[in-house]
């Protein structure tokens, strides 16, 4: 009962849509048009709009048109666009809105295709003549208006894909099909797209298109002229540009479209080649009607065409949106400049070393993570006096952390990051960044939590009461069994403590029957480091039962202002709450020592429950859930809760939903480097068990 509750709430929000649809529905079964095409009854004439209704003075006919579908074949398409289009814009801007935008269009479509068909008709073209004596009904004009402008409401770049998509769809049905409905549609996608771009409400702040853009405007007019390839060999037309006989061989629209679909992917990606070979194609398209036109008298002189004006207008159509592809390709250039080798794929901005890295990092200060930036497999670049730390991955380029930056130059040097990682022919974002970074996130990008820093303050720390119990009783069970904690550089332990340290890592790893994870984890060689601190739990006689690797968190000047966790591995056999015990009493020296906080570290893709989950959150649940039975990132998280830290949000920055399924597979890639498909598959399965 609930449920349907809830759905006649929702039901409720769109009066208008849902009146439409009644009103359809019942007119076309009371005068049997869902059975029957309307064009076969008598009265036909007196409801639907045309340039024949209005010479006849039926004007009456812009009011019967709308609610009457032509064809029941018509109803397929019809009520979907409908329940879609109308449907968006009443959630958007309420029922009355809705209703105007839905007369609007209708209005625009009708009068429009009769003017405009009026004018051609009159200066002798052909087409035109034939199309103005036609005549219509139906919603769709009204519907797309409703479609065009509740599009304006999508987030960039998603705004201009819809755009891209209508526009696509009106312009190969104008060329390609031609009748009466098609030139309404075309003049209704204009005019609302100029209105609504036009009207304060909806108006976005214009600028040059961004290289994103061009490869996705080159990518969608490639797509299109595929699609009229095939529309082509399977359908003949009579359109604006002439009458079509489909005369093409199967086998060479075939190998058009392998290479289109080639020199689509290519350009989507912005690859300099795929560029000069779309030149080349739209070049020699372009000279085939060229050579065409000029060489027509003389071949028909010679007779060597039987049916010109077919063999005449199957190019011209092609010619036309080669010449737009073209003019987009040239405009977009510098859009389209990266190698198609991979090893040729570098950052314009310039490249520092791990040094170089380190020490603006000592000079401006960093967050938590920060000196992660100097583990392997991390490249570094320049982005104005501060430093981005990435690591590339399935075509991602994912940048480590916040900017090494002064904090007011954050924004830039996310901007610059996104410009040189796009410019590379990368999919840019950013993993575990702080609220500063997601606030000057670079403009139209996205961002989602991906995890929780959990930061315990040092100073007035102290281990009292009843809250802190777990803790104590495992400080008071070390001194009971000869546990002793010892802080050190592990790069100066003799070779006895630091094979121990293997060890004990190794045993761990091959319990998980995979490699020990990267990227924002730590092995054994990054706690090697001689500027990281390592905690051990020694017995008497030697034996090491578990350690803590704690990384330095630098502020502005090279001074330490915290520390965070990194490495934690416990021996089997071991003390048992090694964990804890390690922990407290690394906070106690840091305290002692005058420090301001320890970062217990945000375990991977932990996150707090969303209250409105998006894409986002579904592919960053399930990467989550994959990696839990093997590595435990939940349990850890809810261990830390022991401290008592408090916690702050660290964000996935990224353009877009449409980037997240290669960012998945690209955070798969750097957390698990050396595992294969078949290593998670089979891991994840045995631990299920």
């Amino acid at each position: 009962m609930r449920a349907l509750l809830r759905a006649l709430r929702w039901l409720a929000q769109f009066p208008f849509t849902i009146a439409l649809v009644a009103v359809m529905i019942v007119i076309a079964i009371l005068t049997g048009t869902h059975i029957t095409p309307l064009a076969r009854l008598p009265w036909y004439h007196d409801v639907a709009t045309g340039l024949p209704a209005f010479r006849q003075g039926h004007w009456w006919t812009l009011g019967t048109s709308p609610w009457f579908i032509a064809h029941p074949l018509r109803v397929i398409g019809a009520l979907p666009l409908v329940i879609g289009g109308v449907g968006w814009a009443e959630a958007k801007f309420g029922s009355l809105r809705a209703l105007g935008l839905f007369l609007a269009g209708h209005l625009v479509g009708a009068l429009g295709a009769a003017g405009t068909l009026a004018l051609a008709a009159g200066n002798g073209w052909p087409w035109a003549a034939q199309v103005s004596r036609a005549l219509d009904v139906g919603p769709a004009s009204g519907a797309i208006a409703c479609l065009v402008f509740a599009m304006s409401t999508l987030p960039s770049p998603w705004r201009l894909r819809a755009r891209y998509a209508v526009v696509a769809w009106a312009a190969i049905g104008l060329l390609y099909v031609g009748k009466i409905v098609n030139v309404e549609h075309a003049i209704v996608v204009g005019v609302a797209l100029l209105v609504s771009g036009l009207l304060p409400a909806f108006r976005h702040p214009a600028g040059r298109p961004t290289v994103r853009e061009w490869r996705l405007l080159g990518f969608v007019g490639l797509i299109v002229i595929g699609v009229v390839e095939v529309f082509a060999l399977l359908i003949p037309f009579n359109g604006p540009l002439g009458e079509n006989d489909p005369v093409t061989p199967t086998t060479d629209v075939v190998i058009d479209l392998v290479a289109i679909a080639i020199l689509a992917n290519g350009v989507r990606l912005g690859l300099r080649l795929a560029w000069i070979a779309t030149i080349a194609f739209a070049c020699f398209n372009l000279a085939t009607a060229v050579i065409a036109t000029v060489f027509l008298p003389q071949a028909l002189d010679l007779g060597l065409l039987d049916e010109p004006g077919i063999l005449f207008t199957s190019i011209l159509p092609s010619a036309v949106l080669w010449l737009a592809q073209l003019i987009v390709m040239l405009l977009g250039r510098g859009a389209f400049r990266v190698p198609l080798l991979h090893s040729r794929r570098t950052f314009a901005a310039r490249t520092l070393t791990r040094t170089e890295a380190l020490d603006r990092l000592r000079e401006f200060g960093g967050g938590n993570i920060s000196w992660m930036i100097g583990w392997p497999d991390n490249r570094h670049i320049a982005v104005g006096s501060g430093v981005i730390a990435y690591q590339a991955h399935a075509g991602v380029a994912i940048a480590l952390g916040d900017p090494i930056a002064p904090k007011e130059q954050f924004g830039i040097a996310l901007d610059e990051f996104a410009r040189s990682a796009e410019h590379a022919g990368f999919v840019p974002c950013v993993f575990s960044a702080s609220a500063l970074s997601d606030e000057n996130r670079p403009n139209g990008w996205r961002s989602a939590v991906i995890a929780e820093d959990t930061i315990v303050d040092l100073p007035d720390l102290a281990f009292t009461g009843k809250r802190w119990n777990s803790v104590r009783t495992s400080i008071n069970r070390a001194a009971r069994e000869g546990i002793e904690f010892r802080m050190c550089t592990l790069a100066d332990e003799p070779w006895s403590v630091l094979a121990q340290v293997r060890a004990i890592s190794e045993q761990w790893s091959g319990d998980k029957g995979l490699p020990e994870m990267r990227f924002t984890l730590g092995t054994v060689e990054e706690a090697r480091d001689p500027e990281t601190r390592v905690g051990i739990a020694v017995d008497a006689e030697g034996s090491l039962h578990g350690i803590t690797s704690w990384l330095p968190v630098y502020g502005p000047g090279g001074q330490i202002h915290g520390w965070t966790l990194d490495l934690m591995r416990r021996r089997d056999d071991g003390f048992g709450p090694v964990m804890e015990y390690l922990i407290a009493e690394s906070a106690k020296h840091f305290a002692e020592a005058g420090y301001e906080f320890v970062s217990l570290s945000g375990a991977p893709l932990v996150r707090p429950e969303q209250e409105d989950p998006g894409p986002v959150d579904f592919v960053l649940d399930r990467l989550s859930e994959t990696l839990e039975p093997l590595y435990g990132f939940r349990s850890l998280h809810f261990f830390k809760r022991k401290f008592h830290p408090r916690h702050e949000p660290l964000y996935m920055l990224y353009r877009d939903e449409g980037d997240l399924p290669r960012i998945a597979v690209a955070l798969t890639r750097a957390y698990l480097p050396d595992a294969t498909l078949r290593d998670l598959a089979s891991s994840a399965a045995s631990a299920r068990s």
